[in-house]
């Protein structure tokens, strides 16, 4: 394909871990950053409207920017200077994949930008997103849509995360319960311990494998599929009115789990609705459809 002089790349949110599945596990959902790049003569303008307007820098810094560089940096055939629009509805460090889905539209819109296909560039893409987040489960649900299993190859692979995209069974219908407050994913990790009990290692690998089964095939298996014993309780300090919430709702037989770092909890509804009665005070219910295409594009 030619090299095109415009590029608008569309990309999903994400939930990642689903309870037992840490960096492994992700959904893509129906809630979306669109970015629109075009070629200039040189320098770098960006205009940012939603999410993240006035907050995130406007420069070589802005995160998309630095995916784009980084996927150049594969590519190659970066253009002289660029103009961006970002309109994001991604909720910023609230556990929905906002910064996956940034690398994403980057990476993606790179590729295309250097006359790539991006169907065919989706390993390129993966890997330069997941390497700056440093796993897969949330690049991979924004790239591919649907359900999807991540992992990291071992050994000196220069390019080493891998995802398959797993059709998710219709019957589910995610809301997210949007908290008030934001957390950052360096903090949260650095609450959880180098080790674990084997026993807790044994109950969440069978919790994970049973997920890949209750997402795909049989929801009535959700709320057994993702209890976690590996991350969510060590990091009940960072963030224990989305912990509560989390318990009283799986205590009414409502599969829930912190989404990703969080503080967001993502519960799994039959319906995408939640008792009436539900206490959701600092937090914002939005029912959310499984996004079951990824990121999608529009050339100029």
């Amino acid at each position: 394909m030619g090299r095109p002089r415009e590029v608008r790349v569309r990309v999903p949110g994400s939930s990642a871990n689903l309870g037992p599945g840490f960096d492994t596990l992700g959904l893509a959902l129906g809630l979306y950053d669109e970015v629109e790049v075009s070629v200039a003569s040189d320098g770098v303008a960006i205009e940012v409207t939603g999410e993240g307007a006035g907050r995130v820098p406007c420069d070589e810094a802005h995160l998309v920017v630095r995916a784009m560089r980084s996927a150049w940096d594969v590519v190659g055939d970066a253009p002289p200077g660029i103009r961006m629009r970002c309109n994001n509805a991604i909720p910023h460090s609230r556990g929905l994949g906002s910064s996956a889905a940034a690398a994403v539209a980057g990476a993606t819109a790179a590729v295309v930008l250097a006359g790539r296909d991006a169907e065919l560039e989706r390993d390129t893409i993966l890997h330069v997103a997941a390497g700056m987040e440093g796993h897969a489960d949330n690049a991979a649900a924004s790239l591919l849509g649907g359900f999807v299993v991540a992992w990291e190859a071992t050994g000196n692979n220069p390019r080493p995360f891998h995802a398959v995209r797993l059709e998710t069974h219709p019957g589910i219908h995610p809301v997210a319960l949007v908290a008030g407050i934001e957390s950052l994913t360096s903090t949260t990790r650095g609450l959880l311990p180098e080790r674990v009990p084997l026993a807790d290692a044994a109950f969440t690998g069978s919790r994970t494998a049973l997920a890949v089964l209750a997402f795909t095939q049989r929801p009535e298996l959700l709320l057994a599929a993702t209890e976690d014993r590996l991350h969510q309780n060590y990091r009940r300090p960072a963030y224990p009115a989305s912990a509560a919430l989390v318990d009283t709702l799986r205590d009414r037989g409502i599969p829930a789990a912190i989404s990703g770092a969080g503080p967001t909890v993502l519960a799994l509804t039959t319906d995408g609705t939640l008792p009436p009665d539900l206490d959701l005070h600092g937090f914002t219910a939005l029912a959310l459809p499984v996004d079951g295409v990824g990121a999608t594009v529009e050339i100029d």
